[in-house]
Parts: structure tokens; C-alpha cells; sequence
């Protein structure tokens, strides 16, 4: 269980949610391990397939309490609501914005820069700790040139020369990506991003990767309210989540493209875990597809200081806690969106 910016992440997929009085109970085998009181809270958020007592749903709903229902992998199922609620309103907003591009330049802006921070961050990590077995002064070039682009990013006067960019960076950051493969390397190597289909078994891991935190992000910014088919950057298009494909960006390097490094780094996945088809795409196979999810739901419960929050929280909850901050700033609350800076 978390509580965080007056939601209560309820993570515990074998516990029952009930009500004493204007505390929140949580039951584990007919005990009570924890207690929240209800009037801290703006929405409740369940991970729990034992359920929700219907007189904890009521007060919840007499309070303005959402109560929002996901599977234990994080998959939305619905949310209960009162009859007022400001969802409406922040959708509203988010639509108003999604029109002005000065608006949706603010928040894109930092998207990017979040982004481009991370992968410059990513491989000074790598330089640190394998200073012997990495080509270093080519890295800190890139690492410098990444940096460059970050002033660039803060400079760009609309949103075509910030998707620029952000293309050029990603291309840059790429170029390094390749030494930080450090096993394996006549199986997996690297020489660039291809996708639909993927060609070689990287680009299937990252293409994997990515998809499943994209579905995350859907998910946490329907739970806070938000549209994830409205984006600020990313154009829409129908059946696109289009917001969702805003927020990942951030999140690539620290979540998914650190997950796939450490899974060919540690070799928990070999050359055999794919398949090449006739068009030489290249997929992972059912087994290594059940090992990459099973770790992936376990880097989950990892802890990480969160840069803006100041206090720990499992790595699975970083894209709630940056979708609760970009509804916050929809809503006036703060300033700007304050993007994840991964330390």
C-alpha cells in the first residue's frame, strides 16, 4: 500500500478493502494490516482481485472519492464515482490545451527534456561503473552533444523544431546504445532502431518493452482522468494514445530501456528465446515472452527516490505518480509539469 499526493495505491492483490468507520481497512486473511482515513483522500486506487465492501464504495461515493479498479498486472477495469466530480472539467481542460500549441509547447518541452535528460544520465551511469570496458571519451561526446540538445530543446519556438529535436537527440543517444550491451554481443547488437516488424532481437526487446509501458501509462492517466487518446505532441489519430505516446517519452530510458539492457546484461534471456521469420522479423517465443513479463512485474516492486516527491515509491508506480503530476498542473495546482528526472 502507498498513499501519494492523496491517492492511495492499494498494490496487494490478496487483500480485501472495507470501511471502520471513516478509516479504510485492509484485510489479509481476516486480519487488518492497515488503516486510512478517508478524508486525506482524493481516489482510491485497487490492485485487488478479493474486492471492495459496498459500504466503503457508498462512503466513497457520498465523499467525492473515486475508487479506481485495475488487475494485478495494472490492466483498467472501471472507476466509481459520485455524482460530482472534476474529471469532466479536467478533460475539458486537457482539450483546450490539446488546441493551443503555445500550451501543449509548455508541456511537450518538458517531456523532452525529461527524456533527453535521462538518456544522457543513462550512459554517464554506464561510464561510471564500467569505466574499462566501454569506449568512454566516445560516450562523454555524446553524452556532451546530448546536453547541447537539451538547451535546444528549452529554446524551441514551436512544436515542429522541438519534434526535431527530440529526432536528432534520440538518434545521438542511439549511437551509444550498442556499448551498453556487455554480454552477448554476437547475439545482441545493436546498429539502430527499426520497428514494424523489428529485425533484430533488441529492437524486438525494446519494441516489446515499450509496448507494454505504453499500456501502463494508458492505464494510469485513465485513472487519474485524464484522455490518453489526446495528446499534446503526438498528433491524433484514431485508436492512437496519443497522450500515452506524450508521457513515455520520458520514461524510455529510465524504465523500459534499462529493463531490456539488464535482461541481455544478466543474461536471462539467450540467442535461442527468438524467432526469425521469413521477412526476418525477429519476435521473442511464448517461453521468453512469460520470462520477460515475470521479471518485468518484478522490477516493478523495485523502490527509487522519486526526484520531485522526495520519497520512495516501487518503480510501477512512476507512471501514476507522473500522470497525477500532469492532471495536477492541468488543473492549476502547480506550476508547470515537473517531468521525471531519473537520479
Amino acid at each position: 500500500m502507498r498513499q501519494l499526493l492523496n491517492v492511495l495505491f492499494i498494490t496487494k492483490p490478496e487483500v480485501y478493502i472495507g470501511l471502520n468507520g471513516e478509516n479504510i481497512t485492509i484485510k489479509e486473511d481476516n486480519t487488518i494490516i492497515a488503516r486510512y482515513p478517508l478524508h486525506n483522500l482524493e481516489e482510491v486506487v485497487c490492485f485487488s482481485n478479493m474486492g471492495v465492501s459496498p459500504a466503503l464504495m457508498e462512503k466513497c461515493v457520498e465523499q467525492n472519492i473515486s475508487v479506481c479498479f485495475l488487475t494485478p498486472t495494472g490492466r483498467f477495469r472501471g472507476r466509481v464515482i459520485g455524482e460530482t466530480r472534476g474529471n469532466v472539467l479536467l478533460r475539458k481542460k486537457q482539450y483546450r490545451v490539446s488546441d493551443d500549441e503555445n500550451e501543449s509547447l509548455q508541456i511537450s518541452r518538458n517531456f523532452i527534456l525529461g527524456k533527453v535528460y535521462n538518456e544522457k544520465w543513462q550512459l554517464e551511469r554506464y561510464i561510471r561503473q564500467y569505466p574499462f570496458r566501454l569506449p568512454v571519451e566516445d560516450m562523454k561526446k555524446v553524452s556532451g552533444r546530448l546536453s547541447e540538445y537539451m538547451g535546444e530543446i528549452e529554446a524551441s519556438e514551436n512544436l515542429e523544431q522541438l519534434r526535431g529535436f527530440e529526432g536528432m537527440a534520440q538518434m545521438v543517444y542511439f549511437s551509444s546504445f550498442d556499448h551498453m550491451i556487455l554480454n552477448q554481443k554476437e547475439a545482441f547488437y545493436f546498429h539502430g532502431r527499426n520497428k514494424r516488424p523489428p529485425e533484430d532481437r533488441v529492437n524486438s526487446l525494446l519494441s516489446f518493452a515499450y509496448t507494454l509501458l505504453a499500456n501502463d501509462i494508458a492505464t494510469a492517466l485513465e485513472t487519474v482522468g485524464l484522455d490518453p487518446y489526446v495528446g499534446f505532441m503526438h498528433q491524433d489519430r484514431p485508436g492512437r494514445a496519443s497522450l500515452a505516446n506524450d508521457l513515455i517519452e520520458e520514461l524510455r530510458a529510465p524504465i523500459a530501456n534499462r529493463f531490456v539492457l539488464s535482461l541481455i546484461n544478466r543474461k536471462q534471456l539467450k540467442e535461442d528465446d527468438f524467432e526469425i521469420n521469413d521477412n526476418k522479423s525477429v519476435y521473442i517465443n511464448d517461453s521468453a515472452r512469460r520470462t520477460f513479463i515475470s521479471e518485468w512485474q518484478k522490477g516493478k516492486q523495485e523502490k527509487l527516490t522519486h526526484p520531485y516527491l522526495d520519497e520512495k515509491i516501487p518503480w510501477g508506480l512512476v507512471p501514476y505518480t507522473q500522470a497525477l503530476l500532469l492532471a495536477r498542473y492541468l488543473r492549476g495546482d502547480i506550476d508547470q509539469y515537473p517531468p521525471f528526472f531519473w537520479k
